[in-house]
């Protein structure tokens, strides 16, 4: 063979065949079936069905109520690409995680189809047939098992076969072969006798893409069809604002791993003063908690020490942590089934609060406890946000530094207090850390609270080193107190007041942590 046919012949293997030039694998047919040859028979029974499952099917119900006669596609998404051919650890999509059930890693690629049926005929006597598409598990006897590195056995570990995820899940499965004829068969616009697609869309690109061909060969309005896969990422995410018991559970779990992590950094905290990256010391403490105790981390971890405390969204903790500054620690665990906590504590790095420290501290421990004494079924979520940030501004008054009074401040013509407290009071809490936020505003941000809701109270207070409207004894400093909040009927829970939030409470528990 000359260079040139050579250089043809490379030229021509496909790119993504290429990341596997590297490997070498043997594929003579002797190997193949060596490879097949003398495995155990696996003899393990079937698994329980998992505990969400019932909880599952009823929120299946609800979407079934509201798209009767319509076709609903909630894909899992899948696997992200974090370098070349290295991926990053699979999370399902909250909404296919919420409407089956399953956390952790289950299944890349995976989709929910949910079926039209005649009124009553469906799961449970809805008026829909849900099944669970994955791919399943590839027998020993093919070359997936031992040369695909995303899904091969030999590479990735078990994984389910169809029987075993439908004895977990409650719910038929099928093979992904099937799923392209399951989304697209007999669909069209309703009044032609068609049925009607809804998907939830930028999840999976490949089903994006099939559900658009499917309507633009079956003549439909593209622009149109956009609006009705708005109103099932709407509905998907609505129907999470209120929890059921086994999510409060699940919540309450990330919560208490969620303080067990808090209580590793304090232990770290004279390894992290050692530290150039100390704030890396610290982020690293509580992930080993997250990994333990859970799936992973909620969402990155904020741990800033002094001026970072004052970056609302500082995540690359390269910072030093230094004696006499403030710790702002915004962390979570994700459990298992991906519910996740959202905590934050400002934390004096020497185990003592100054006293501009604990002044401006127990400002916004005052703001958050005005807040949640307010909670109770029929407030509006809005209400919340207003109740702790006048707390805000009358201690900002109280200082000299807010530039105006009060009720000026307060006014929307006003807002002068934001400056230092620029972002919202609360947030809804559950498989997202910003959870159900696909809402609209009247179902969110302007709803009356109900029983079972679960939200965050974070007020804080930013005075950075470079601001000049501020003394310099505030510079420098941030301070934010987060709690995760059940309504109950007739007031609420703070589920994370387990973790000091008093500041002498804070000052006794850190000193006990570090002996």
């Amino acid at each position: 063979m000359t260079n040139q046919e050579s250089t043809a012949q490379g030229t021509d293997q496909p790119l993504e065949d290429r990341v596997n030039n590297r490997s070498q694998r043997p594929t003579s047919k002797a190997f193949q079936e060596f490879m097949a040859s003398s495995w155990a028979t696996d003899t393990s029974e079937l698994p329980q069905q998992d505990e969400a499952a019932s909880y599952a099917a009823a929120r299946r119900a609800k979407l079934s109520e509201n798209f009767a006669g319509e076709r609903l596609v909630i894909p899992a998404g899948p696997l992200k690409v974090r370098s070349n051919d290295t991926d990053y650890r699979f999370r399902p999509h909250s909404a296919f995680a919420h409407l089956t059930g399953l956390g952790v890693d289950h299944e890349p690629d995976a989709v929910l189809v949910m079926e039209p049926t005649d009124d009553g005929a469906g799961e449970r006597g809805t008026n829909h047939v849900s099944t669970l598409y994955f791919a399943p598990m590839a027998g020993r006897d093919s070359t997936d098992f031992y040369l695909n590195s995303r899904s091969g056995e030999f590479w990735v570990g078990p994984r389910p076969t169809l029987s075993s995820l439908a004895a977990r899940t409650g719910l038929p499965t099928d093979s992904l072969d099937q799923l392209e004829m399951a989304v697209t068969k007999n669909s069209g616009p309703q009044a032609l006798g068609g049925i009607r697609i809804r998907l939830v869309r930028e999840v999976d690109l490949n089903m994006d893409a099939l559900v658009d061909t499917s309507r633009i060969n079956t003549g439909q309005d593209l622009e149109a069809s956009d609006s009705l896969d708005t109103e099932l990422a709407e509905f998907v995410s609505e129907i999470r604002l209120v929890k059921d018991e086994y999510e409060i559970a699940e919540l309450r779990k990330s919560v208490a791993a969620t303080i067990n992590g808090f209580e590793d950094v304090v232990r770290s905290l004279d390894q992290a003063m050692a530290h150039q990256r100390g704030e890396r010391v610290v982020e690293g403490a509580f992930f080993a908690r997250a990994r333990l105790e859970g799936n992973e981390l909620g969402y990155d971890t904020i741990a800033a020490s002094g001026n970072n405390a004052t970056i609302l969204h500082w995540i690359r903790n390269t910072g030093s942590v230094n004696d006499g500054e403030v710790l702002l620690l915004d962390a979570g665990v994700e459990a298992d089934s991906l519910y996740t906590a959202d905590i934050t504590r400002s934390l004096p790095v020497s185990g003592k609060y100054t006293d501009v420290q604990r002044k401006v501290y127990q400002a916004v421990l005052d703001a958050a406890d005005a807040a949640f004494a307010a909670v109770k079924p029929g407030l509006k979520f809005r209400d919340l946000h207003l109740i702790a940030t006048r707390v805000l501004a009358e201690r900002l008054s109280d200082w000299g530094i807010l530039p105006v009074s009060v009720e000026e401040a307060m006014s929307q013509e006003g807002q002068h207090h934001r400056r230092w407290m620029p972002h919202g009071t609360s947030h809804h809490l559950g498989l997202d850390v910003h959870d159900c936020a696909q809402a609209r505003a009247e179902l969110y941000l302007d709803a009356e609270l109900k029983e079972g809701m679960v939200f965050t109270i974070e007020p804080g207070l930013y005075f950075k080193d470079e601001d000049l409207a501020i003394p310099e004894e505030y510079r420098g400093l941030g301070v934010r107190i987060e709690d995760d909040i059940l309504v109950t009927a007739d007031g609420a829970e703070n589920l994370s007041a387990a973790l000091p939030r008093n500041p002498d409470e804070v000052e006794a528990w850190m000193a006990k942590l570090r002996g």
